[in-house]
């Protein structure tokens, strides 16, 4: 399957998400921007395959549960994320904001877990989504774990877009701010990424690779919590790191 084919494979099972609904052929095709007789491939591929199926009397399709299926035995080996999720849903609880797992992916953060604040204005997100490391809580902390060389050399080739009016585009100053945020521990996006939203960041090494976890929320109610949020934060790394390293003395005693 070319690049070109596999995206559509996504874009028409993301399209189904949205809508939440049974679509026709040409209705897949108007949503995909594909010409129907592609469309018309890929859905007879997928359907061979058993993962869509036909809805009767208007010949639409809809997903059939092979793909929950699949996905579910996907996240049972995923390696670290069901034996965090509970001290990061304890982080969740703790400050009312949304939290989130991410790691670096080339020149960008992928969001890993998201865990939705309750208050209806909260900062929204998902798995999956692509963030930038200069201008995202997790990616100036992933940047921020970096030795001084390895820093350079990310920084020197880094694009450093401007997403809203508060992001830091220049490489001198997202330098000292990293320094100045790894001398107190803790990394902070405010409005550079989402105008309105301000979000902490810290690292954890699982099994030793670099992850970042954040809390996200409203500039107004972060800034008030600040202190404490920062605290819970730093609880929580610690808390997983401590988890990991009892662990494997746990199963040498067993």
């Amino acid at each position: 399957m070319d690049v070109k084919a596999a995206g559509r494979t996504l874009d028409l099972f993301e399209t189904f998400a949205k809508m939440q609904m049974p679509l026709s052929l040409s209705e897949l095709a108007r949503a995909l921007n594909a010409p129907p007789s592609s469309c018309f491939n890929l859905i007879r591929a997928l359907q061979a395959r058993g993962y869509l199926y036909s809805v009767q009397p208007r010949r639409q399709l809809y997903p059939t549960r092979r793909l929950f299926d699949v996905a579910t035995a996907i996240v049972v080996g995923e390696p670290w994320i069901a034996r965090i999720e509970p001290l990061l849903t304890q982080l969740r609880d703790q400050t009312q904001e949304t939290v989130i797992l991410g790691k670096r992916q080339g020149d960008r953060v992928i969001y890993l877990h998201v865990i939705e604040g309750p208050q209806s204005i909260r900062y929204s997100s998902q798995a999956g989504a692509l963030k930038p490391l200069h201008s995202s809580a997790i990616g100036k902390a992933l940047l921020g774990a970096l030795d001084p060389s390895a820093l350079a050399k990310v920084l020197k080739d880094l694009p450093l877009e401007r997403v809203t009016k508060a992001t830091i585009t220049t490489r001198e100053s997202l330098l000292a701010d990293l320094n100045r945020s790894r001398k107190r521990g803790y990394f902070v996006t405010t409005g550079e990424n989402v105008a309105d939203v301000m979000a902490l960041a810290a690292t954890v090494r699982l099994d030793g690779d670099v992850y970042g976890i954040a809390i996200a929320g409203p500039i107004h109610r972060m800034e008030g919590d600040r202190t404490a949020h920062v605290s819970a934060l730093t609880a929580t790394c610690a808390a997983i790191t401590e988890m990991l390293e009892v662990e494997p003395r746990r199963r040498q005693t067993s």
